[in-house]
């Protein structure tokens, strides 16, 4: 899948919630997501399905997981490496 152009007000700009989802799954898996973000669609029987559901009928859940993910984007300071 080709990067998505960045664009300088909206780091989530052409990223679809299904593959930042799908990102913080494969990276971290759900056991972790959901003691990150402890909510049930995470913590019980998860799914990509029932978390988009979720996720898109929820505004502060999605800005946790988009956050989250923003987080992981941005590189690290010069004091950090």
């Amino acid at each position: 899948m080709p990067e998505p152009m960045s664009h300088p007000r909206d780091p989530l700009h052409g990223i679809t919630l299904e593959t930042i989802l799908n990102t913080l799954v494969q990276r971290h898996g759900w056991i972790e997501m959901g003691r990150r973000i402890p909510i049930r669609c995470f913590q019980f029987n998860p799914s990509v399905k029932s978390s988009l559901t979720f996720l898109r009928k929820t505004p502060w859940a999605r800005k946790k997981v988009e956050d989250w993910f923003i987080g992981e984007l941005e590189p690290p300071s010069p004091a950090q490496q």
